[in-house]
């Protein structure tokens, strides 16, 4: 019984039940959406999403943030892209374009956390290099002479209609969640995030944790760049623009809070399906896909502002309860204190 209440409480509990109500709603609209293969569509289409999700998940538990995500995607799906439509070995590829993620988060890692520059600050400057490099790499032009089994491997099914992809990405959400609530170097992340003066003087490396924490964050934002050349078949100077906004939508949708210290992959996993639905449930609703960035912001400022003020109530609850603690503890409470 404690463990329904617990998972009920959980933040990440109120999100699917969001999802749940989101596709409850267009399917009263238009039942042709209550179907298998529309809703395991839309599941098959958040893996890229949840990949930088999560990634993103790291960069704010630490109390930080990378808008960089996009542009690492964007560079990896190109170089990768590139070689592989090149004829060269898919798991030198691979290798290429998580080395770009390695290579990229180190760098923002050393930035935020031993430069101490602020994070939105040198991400964003880094936006801008990755975004130049990939004009350099692609131009004018587009990666797109892709092989057909290379881009066969994003409709590869494991489980009914859930694609190999998807599967993938839910396990490793599921094993990165085990790591950061089961062991003590994994809770060195929110540990960080709340508190990371407090941190450090109980011997937590907080510098370390952040520029792991970009390691991460960097990694997975190329994975993801690799599964989108694979799932969209194209890769242009502008693919990843604008997944940053995704990324941080669906982790402050999952009940992660901006602030740091609070929230789980699990519920950036959840979010990255909310966000990669929204287009295709405008064409259910009838509305055009067009409207797909508007609603985006639209929900991150609801969430953001409605998290602020939950957190500036909790605040000043915390305030009053220590007042009337220190009140009850003077011998004759509020009237002693009156007199």
């Amino acid at each position: 019984m404690n463990a329904v209440k617990k998972i009920v409480k959980a933040r990440e509990f109120t999100s699917f039940l969001f999802l749940a109500g989101l596709f409850l709603v267009v399917g009263i609209i238009n039942p042709a959406f209550l179907s298998v293969d529309n809703i395991s569509a839309c599941f098959n289409s958040s893996v890229v999403y949840t990949l930088i999700a999560v990634g993103m998940a790291f960069a704010i538990f630490i109390g930080e943030i990378d808008v960089s995500v996009g542009s690492t995607m964007g560079l990896s799906a190109a170089v990768a892209g590139t070689m592989i439509q090149n004829g060269s070995n898919w798991f030198l590829a691979f290798a290429v374009g998580i080395f770009i993620g390695v290579v990229v988060g180190l760098v923002n890692g050393w930035g935020v956390a031993v430069m101490k520059i602020p994070s939105l600050i040198f991400t964003l400057g880094t936006n801008g290099i990755l975004r130049g490099m990939m004009y350099l790499q692609v131009g004018v032009e587009q990666v797109n002479s892709l092989p057909k089994e290379f881009k066969d491997m994003s409709s590869k099914t494991l489980v009914g209609r859930f694609t190999v992809y998807y599967c993938c990405a839910v396990l490793l959400t599921i094993g990165i969640h085990f790591l950061l609530t089961r062991t003590k170097r994994g809770r060195y992340f929110i540990a960080v995030g709340d508190n990371a003066g407090g941190a450090e003087l109980v011997g937590i490396p907080a510098t370390r944790t952040k520029v792991t924490a970009y390691l991460i964050c960097g990694v997975l934002s190329a994975a993801a760049g690799i599964i989108f050349a694979s799932r969209i078949g194209i890769v242009t100077s502008l693919s990843g623009n604008g997944y940053e906004m995704k990324a941080v939508a669906a982790c402050v949708l999952g009940g992660i809070s901006l602030s740091g210290g609070v929230g789980s992959v699990i519920g950036a996993g959840i979010g990255a399906v909310i966000m990669a639905s929204i287009s295709y449930l405008l064409v259910f609703m009838g509305f055009s896909s067009n409207y797909d960035n508007a609603i985006t912001g639209v929900i991150l400022i609801t969430i953001v502002v409605a998290d602020a003020l939950m957190q500036h109530r909790a605040a000043v609850n915390n305030r009053h309860a220590r007042l009337a603690a220190r009140t009850s503890a003077v011998p004759g409470g509020k009237e002693g204190l009156e007199q």
